[in-house]
């Protein structure tokens, strides 16, 4: 509850500072996965094609630094495989989570010309997110049976900066997740490109005792975008 009520507030202080604030719609592919868990649990995984889309603004700080937030609605996740038995048993995924996640970027400005209309931009800072939605799909063989399994996300409201949860699967992931972007692009003026790698910091649904015990099983997601002045 409390971190809800905190991506509230940053999001509505963020959206009200500065008269310059330049709003733009940013819709794109996201390249979604995840870092292997240790031996036992996830032994392969793959991208998985989503989409981001949302709200995004600068504030328009100067020609050369600004700062940038906005609300996305967010698509994570993977194709994930595990292993039994020499691989004789075997658990296949494709988890497609779905976050609303608030960025605060550092965006570096370098003009292409005189006036700044158009310029090519570096960018980094934190994000915080919070599960939605989402369909988890699972293809199973285990002691010969085959088996095939659809079902909704559910999410956990276990605290994000530990890893410990009961009952962890694919299927069942905690709610809140946080990380760091990094990433840059080109501003034409009237259309933007950008790209955008989201470091997830949060194990998903580990059992292990801590966040920083190692980087396994943690969100990792590449974006390709278009901004939209509004």
């Amino acid at each position: 509850m409390n971190m809800k009520k905190t991506t509230v507030m940053l999001m509505v202080t963020l959206m009200a500072m500065g008269a310059k604030a330049q709003f733009y719609a940013q819709g794109g592919l996201n390249l979604a996965n995840i870092t292997n868990t240790n031996s036992g649990h996830t032994e392969k995984n793959h991208l998985l094609p989503t989409f981001n889309v949302g709200l995004m603004s600068r504030f328009g700080i100067s020609s050369s630094f600004d700062l940038e937030s906005g609300i996305l609605f967010t698509g994570k996740g993977s194709k994930a495989e595990t292993y039994f038995d020499n691989g004789e048993n075997y658990v296949k995924t494709k988890f497609n989570p779905l976050y609303l996640e608030v960025p605060l970027n550092a965006v570096v400005k370098i003009p292409l010309n005189a006036k700044a209309k158009s310029n090519i931009f570096f960018h980094a800072g934190p994000y915080i997110a919070v599960g939605v939605g989402g369909k988890s799909t699972s293809d199973s063989r285990i002691i010969g049976l085959e088996s095939s399994s659809s079902s909704t996300i559910k999410f956990s409201n276990d605290n994000p900066f530990t890893s410990q949860q009961d009952d962890a699967a694919y299927n069942k992931l905690k709610r809140f997740d946080f990380g760091a972007n990094f990433g840059g692009g080109i501003d034409f003026g009237k259309v933007m490109l950008k790209a955008n790698y989201g470091f997830g910091l949060a194990k998903i649904n580990s059992t292990q005792s801590d966040n920083g015990a190692n980087d396994k099983n943690k969100f990792r997601t590449l974006s390709i975008s278009l901004g939209i002045p509004l």
